[in-house]
C-alpha cells in the first residue's frame, strides 16, 4: 500500500502569498514523512483552484522536495498547445530528476473550458488528439503530426523528459466499465467514490489486468481520495471539518451557482457531516481515523489511498497536525 496526497489546492484565509507559502511548508512535509506522491488539480477563475498554471506550481514543488513524486491530476490538455506543454512536462521531469507524474483529461468544467474559447462538444476529441500529441513526442526526435486540431511537420525535439519512454499516466476514473482503456495502456488511476464502488474498479480493472496475461504484481496504483481531518478528540476534529468544508464547498460550486448550473457527477454534499456519512471524509482522533481508513482500504480493493489535508481555510498548524498523525499510524515503520 502507498499513501499520496490531493490537493485542489482551493483558496483559503490571508493573502495569496502566505497561502502559497503554507501550501508549500506542507509539501515538504508530505516529502519528509514519505508520501508517495502529491497531486494537484487544475481549475480556473474560481477559488476552486490557486494552481490555475499547475507547471508554475510544480516547478515549485521540485524546488522544495527531494523525494516526493508530484503532478497535476489532472491538466486539462485542450486548454494548452500541445508543444508547449509537452516542453513544460520534459522541463518539470529534468528539474525533479525524474520525479514528475503526468496527469492528464479533458477537464470536468466546461464552464472553464468555455472561458478559454472552447465548446464543450469540442473538448473530448481535443483532448484525444492532443494525448496521441503527447504520447508521440516522448518518443521522437522530430514531430510530424497530422490531425483535424494541431498540425505539425519536422520539429525538431531538443527536449526529452528523464523517465522513458515518458512519465506515468495518470488518469481519474469512475466508471468501473471504463477500466480497459487504462490497464491496456497502464495508467494509474485515481477515484473520488465509496469503498464498494472502488472496490468494482478495482475488481474490473485488476480483471482487464488479467485479460492481457499480465502479472497482478505489476498492476498500476489504484487509489481513492478522502477529505481528512485528524484532531486530538473525535469533536474537534468535526469541529474543524464544519468549518472548512463550508468554506472548500462554497469554492467547489462557486462557478456552478454563478452560471445557474449543476456539476457533472457531483457527489459532493452541502454539509461536512453528510460527507463523513458517505464515507468519503474521515474526521477524528488519531485512533478514530485509523479505524476507518482500515476498513476502507480492505473493501475497496485499492492499493493506492490519498489524503486530502488541506482545504478551505484550515491553518497550517491544523493541517500540520493532521499529516504527523497520519505519518506516525502509516508511515513511520
Amino acid at each position: 500500500m502507498r499513501y499520496g496526497i490531493f490537493d485542489h489546492v482551493d483558496r483559503g484565509a490571508g493573502s495569496l502569498s502566505e497561502f502559497y507559502e503554507d501550501r508549500l511548508k506542507l509539501v515538504e512535509k508530505y516529502d519528509q514523512a514519505g508520501f508517495y506522491a502529491y497531486h494537484t488539480a487544475e481549475h480556473h477563475a474560481t477559488t476552486l483552484g490557486m494552481a490555475s498554471s499547475p507547471s508554475v506550481f510544480m516547478s515549485a514543488v521540485a524546488q522544495r522536495t527531494k523525494n516526493l513524486k508530484f503532478g497535476p491530476l489532472v491538466y486539462c490538455l485542450p486548454q494548452y498547445h500541445p508543444v508547449r506543454l509537452y516542453e513544460e512536462i520534459c522541463m518539470l521531469d529534468q528539474m525533479s530528476n525524474g520525479r514528475f507524474q503526468l496527469g492528464v483529461g479533458k477537464g470536468i468544467s466546461s464552464i472553464e473550458s468555455g472561458y478559454y474559447g472552447l465548446d464543450g462538444d469540442d473538448v473530448t476529441e481535443i483532448y484525444q488528439e492532443y494525448y496521441q500529441v503527447l504520447i508521440e513526442a516522448m518518443t521522437s526526435d522530430e514531430l510530424t503530426f497530422e490531425g483535424k486540431h494541431f498540425s505539425v511537420k519536422n520539429m525538431p525535439l531538443e527536449m526529452t523528459p528523464m523517465q522513458k519512454p515518458h512519465p506515468p499516466i495518470w488518469h481519474g476514473l469512475g466508471n468501473p466499465q471504463a477500466t480497459a482503456w487504462p490497464a491496456e495502456h497502464g495508467v494509474n488511476i485515481i477515484s473520488n467514490h465509496n469503498a464498494s464502488l472502488m472496490r468494482q474498479i478495482t475488481d474490473a480493472y485488476r480483471a482487464e489486468w488479467d485479460k492481457l496475461g499480465r502479472d497482478q504484481a505489476d498492476i498500476p496504483l489504484m487509489g481513492m481520495t478522502r477529505f481528512m481531518v485528524i484532531a486530538e478528540t473525535d469533536d474537534k476534529a468535526m469541529a474543524i471539518g464544519r468549518r472548512i468544508y463550508d468554506v472548500w464547498y462554497k469554492s467547489f460550486m462557486k462557478l456552478w451557482w454563478r452560471h445557474g448550473q449543476t456539476p457533472p457527477l457531483v457527489v459532493y454534499t452541502e454539509t461536512f457531516d453528510e460527507i463523513v456519512e458517505l464515507g468519503l471524509a474521515v474526521a477524528g482522533s488519531p485512533e478514530t481515523v485509523k479505524a476507518v481508513i482500515d476498513d476502507h482500504i480492505a473493501e475497496s480493493g485499492i492499493n493506492y489511498f490519498l489524503c486530502r489535508f488541506a482545504f478551505g481555510d484550515i491553518t497550517f498548524e491544523e493541517a500540520a497536525y493532521g499529516v504527523d498523525a497520519f505519518t506516525e499510524m502509516y508511515l513511520s515503520n
